[in-house]
């Protein structure tokens, strides 16, 4: 199941262009104009994270945020004061970036959150015999141990690299959803930083071949001007 952002801001042209990218890395999109209209919204749908003005009309970003506490928020405003931050911060806001921002440096901050809200949400779906053992990850018939860096499939181990292991973590977390290649590069950044753009069609390759060798069947499926998906 795709993530679902919601993006507050009564700018239409920032809105248009946030909605547009976010789009093009896979997730569902909701817009509000107002912190009125991001209430209504909200009695229908809860998204897995807001971006969220501060100058909106009606109902203020910083008089909504208390409402919204229950969703990842990251504030996007012009406004650079450090008190105000931190204010904000202290307030329930999970991250703050300062307008103009850098797409891609939003779209890492985005990753980290929903990541975080993903480890809460794994955790407490682990099976009682993987409880102890954070390194397992189940999805469908793999089933990946991010310690010794092998994936079974079909009661049959796979030895990975460990950029192979870091990119098939991120599907298997994700199953069914395409994942974009920006965002795949993010999320291994730090294990894997000699991993590029060109490289990392390699690895997908890499790691498909490998599964197909097993049983025949292809497990990941290239999403045209997207990225990747792990068949669910």
């Amino acid at each position: 199941m795709n993530h679902t952002i919601m993006i507050v801001d009564d700018d239409i042209h920032i809105g248009n262009m946030l909605e547009e990218t976010l789009r093009l890395e896979g997730y569902d999109v909701l817009r509000a104009y107002s912190g009125t209209e991001t209430l209504m919204v909200l009695e229908k749908k809860k998204p897995d994270l807001l971006l969220l003005d501060l100058m909106l009309p009606g109902i203020n970003g910083e008089d909504l945020l208390p409402k919204v506490k229950s969703i990842p928020t990251i504030i996007m405003s012009a406004k650079a004061n450090t008190d105000g931050k931190v204010k904000l911060l202290m307030d329930g806001a999970r991250d703050y970036v300062t307008k103009p921002f850098d797409v891609s440096e939003l779209l890492a901050r985005i990753v980290v959150q929903l990541r975080l809200e993903e480890t809460k949400s794994s955790s407490s779906a682990l099976e009682e015999g993987d409880s102890l053992n954070p390194s397992i990850i189940k999805a469908g018939n793999l089933t990946l141990d991010t310690d010794i860096l092998t994936v079974t499939l079909k009661d049959t181990p796979i030895s990975l690299t460990r950029t192979e292991c870091a990119i098939l973590e991120i599907l298997m977390l994700n199953p069914g959803r395409p994942i974009g290649r920006n965002t795949i590069l993010d999320r291994i950044s730090d294990s894997t930083p000699d991993c590029t753009e060109r490289s990392l069609k390699q690895h997908i390759s890499n790691i498909r071949k490998k599964l197909q060798a097993v049983d025949g069947e292809d497990y990941i499926e290239a999403i045209y001007g997207i990225g990747f998906k792990l068949k669910s």
